[in-house]
């Protein structure tokens, strides 16, 4: 089943005449985006990923299957939109999977030093993730496990080794070459946080088992969903998932909703959650404008976070991710001493406990005042989360659009480097 978007309650507290305006404004910007008129149009190429046929892929599937086949570990590099859209598939589809390892997202000495110690007695390969190369930390972590693997492998250390990178410039197509990487080419028209679909995401992901016809049948699903936007009419309620869930979005930051939290009550969800963070915090957060994109992991953080969410200050909306099928369940046992009083659940399948914990802390986050809506995963799988990607993509596009930003560009990803490369001497600086 396909992506199912429950708004009724944001609905019903909007007036007909603004839900009509709402939704001619994010038709426009809908347009916009698919037009290629707005800011940032020379960034679109994300749009036609899940359009391409499994033939054009099959480079990525033959890699994938010689790394499962010849290896023990897949170790990628990168960071940022280099690793964060991979690292929530894995986590949510394979996460007892010892196949893949991330590194190159941080500087901690710790993390990597244990790394290079298991590798030392694995077989391994790495995926390196980088448009120029020369971004400092994945650049950093890619000379150490180089090194580690010439070391191990000598001269055949270059077939272990697998580049995804600019088709024609930088650092790392340069040292590819020179080395004889096999390479993947990021496209010039894709960015980062929108590149799962591309190369960056696939190879990891269908080297963890992922099934390719099932990512391209829900990141397609999800196009044509919100494509239906051209014959929709002018009204919110009629509009597709992702454009209602931009209107929205927009409607709430006007009223003064400045932070959004994404709420969901499966763990395995948790990084899909990062990805949406950057997704939506790079793409709105510029011009002293954009909505603050927090996470939460229930039910583990409504006995943290849940105080504030209930009775904090009222700055915040919430959107709950919930998968509503559980092929895999288990059952609440009865006890006959019932020493915990939990006797009243025996018999009730985990979901079903875990679904009316969904349905009461939504129930409490609106009666204290939280405008809340629910996106609804029919099940946890490649076809529904790549739906849910492309969902969000588009989503956040329209989003960006409505409040006059460009979706597609980071220039404040920069400062923050300016100064470390000061601190650090690098010349220039």
């Amino acid at each position: 089943m396909p992506l199912r978007y429950d708004d009724e309650h944001l609905l019903a507290a909007i007036e007909t005449p603004l839900k009509n305006r709402l939704a001619e404004e994010a038709l426009t910007a809908y347009r916009t985006l698919v037009d290629g008129s707005g800011p940032g149009a020379d960034f679109l190429g994300w749009l036609n990923l899940p359009l391409k046929e499994k033939s054009e892929l099959s480079g990525i599937e033959k890699i994938a299957a010689e790394i499962r086949s010849s290896g023990d570990l897949l170790v990628c590099i990168g960071i940022g939109g280099s690793y964060l859209g991979t690292k929530a598939v894995i986590e949510a589809l394979f996460p007892a999977d010892s196949r893949i390892r991330f590194a190159g997202q941080h500087l901690s000495p710790l993390e990597l030093g244990q790394l290079m110690a298991e590798l030392k007695e694995k077989d391994f390969y790495i995926n390196v993730i980088s448009k120029s190369g020369t971004t400092t930390e994945p650049g950093v972590v890619f000379r150490m496990l180089r090194s580690l693997a010439e070391e191990k492998y000598g001269p055949s250390a270059s077939d272990r080794i697998i580049a995804t990178t600019d088709a024609a410039r930088g650092a790392l197509r340069t040292l590819s070459e020179r080395q004889g990487y096999r390479t993947f080419v990021i496209p010039d028209d894709v960015g980062g946080r929108f590149s799962v679909l591309s190369p960056v995401g696939l190879l990891p992901v269908l080297t963890a088992g992922a099934d390719l016809s099932a990512i391209l049948r829900g990141a397609r699903r999800a196009l044509s969903s919100s494509s239906a936007a051209d014959n929709a009419p002018k009204s919110l309620e009629s509009l597709p998932p992702a454009l209602r869930y931009a209107a929205h979005r927009q409607h709430l930051l006007r009223q003064g909703k400045g932070i959004e939290i994404l709420a969901n009550f499966e763990p395995r969800l948790h990084f899909i959650s990062e990805w949406w963070k950057q997704l939506f915090g790079e793409s709105e957060g510029k011009d002293q404008k954009g909505i603050f994109p927090a996470s939460v992991d229930f039910t583990t953080d409504l006995h943290s976070m849940g105080q504030w969410i209930q009775d904090g200050t009222r700055s915040i909306f919430e959107t709950f991710l919930i998968i509503e099928n559980y092929p895999d369940d288990v059952t609440v046992p009865d006890d006959p001493e019932n020493l915990d009083t939990l006797n009243f659940l025996s018999g009730l399948k985990l979901s079903e406990v875990n679904r009316k914990a969904y349905e009461g802390t939504m129930q409490a986050h609106l009666a204290g005042s939280v405008p809340v809506s629910s996106l609804f995963l029919d099940e946890l799988d490649e076809e529904h989360i790549f739906e849910l990607f492309v969902h969000f993509e588009i989503a956040v596009s329209v989003s960006a659009y409505m409040q006059k930003v460009n979706p597609f560009d980071q220039p404040g990803v920069e400062a923050y480097k300016i100064n470390m490369f000061r601190l650090l001497g690098k010349p220039g600086f």
